[in-house]
């Protein structure tokens, strides 16, 4: 059954509303989503949010009824609200009609099965939610069999993350770790570290990749470490033709995960 909310007061208002935080993110284990769009891929991935939001005086669509319904057999709950207290949990001056908040999911390393895909995504220390949605949505183009966050990376469970994942990250399979953990995690198995490099690197056309092949991709303005990049199995160049000397991370890590999808495999 569904619950109308009318006061910017109310508990689970401040609650979803907390949910743009970080720190409440981790505490309640819980992320917010906006917009139809997404919630419609979270429930054809089978996941539903515990919590939906709608603002009254949206257009009741087959798609939302289904939503609801679907929530509600769940045992999640069903809100209206008024689109000003939508616009106070979402922090946004336009709000879609409808937001939910999910459950996080685990991302240990453990999960993982990295013989799932034939390319995989490493991103190491990365700060761009931007950034981060972009790789998820590579990763989903390309087939790939997850997306491993190293270090301090932004919070994938963002709201600017997961926008910028365009659904991906209901689709992509998410892993966080340490490097340290990463690499003991990487060499329990068979897989291929490869990384953009200007040591020791060779052309990254035709370049001799293996499977499964770990892309991984550095800081935005720090790039890899040079103890990272000593671990990696291969280390690759692309020619940059006018005066810019890098490519933006996530572009990077598109670049060569196509180049993978192209190569022959072994």
């Amino acid at each position: 059954m569904t619950r109308t909310i009318t006061g910017f007061s109310n508990p689970t208002v401040k609650f979803l509303r907390s949910l743009r935080d970080k720190k409440h993110r981790r505490r309640s284990g819980q992320f917010l989503v906006e917009g139809m769009r997404l919630l419609m891929d979270a429930m054809e991935t089978g996941r539903l949010p515990q919590t939906l939001v709608m603002a009254q005086g949206r257009e009741l669509t087959p798609a939302l009824g289904q939503l609801a319904a679907a929530v509600e057999a769940g045992g999640g709950e069903v809100i209206e609200t008024t689109p000003d207290i939508l616009t106070k949990i979402t922090g946004k001056e336009n709000p879609q009609s409808v937001a939910g908040a999910f459950a996080e999911w685990d991302t240990g390393l453990a999960r993982l099965d990295r013989g799932s895909g034939r390319i995989w995504l490493v991103a190491q220390a990365m700060r761009d939610p931007g950034n981060l949605g972009t790789m998820l949505r590579t990763a989903d183009a390309v087939g790939a069999g997850g997306l491993i966050l190293v270090d301090d990376c932004t919070d994938p469970f963002s709201a600017e993350a997961v926008r910028a994942s365009m659904g991906a990250i209901f689709t992509v399979p998410l892993g966080q770790a340490s490097w340290a953990e990463f690499l003991a995690w990487l060499r329990g198995g068979p897989g291929q570290l490869v990384a953009a490099s200007l040591r020791d690197a060779v052309p990254y056309r035709g370049a001799p990749y293996g499977d499964p092949c770990f892309i991984l991709v550095g800081n935005e303005s720090q790039g890899l470490p040079e103890a990272y990049e000593a671990e990696c199995d291969l280390r690759v160049t692309m020619p940059m033709k006018g005066r810019a000397d890098s490519l933006n991370a996530a572009i990077a890590g598109a670049v060569l995960a196509y180049e993978v999808l192209a190569s022959p495999t072994h």
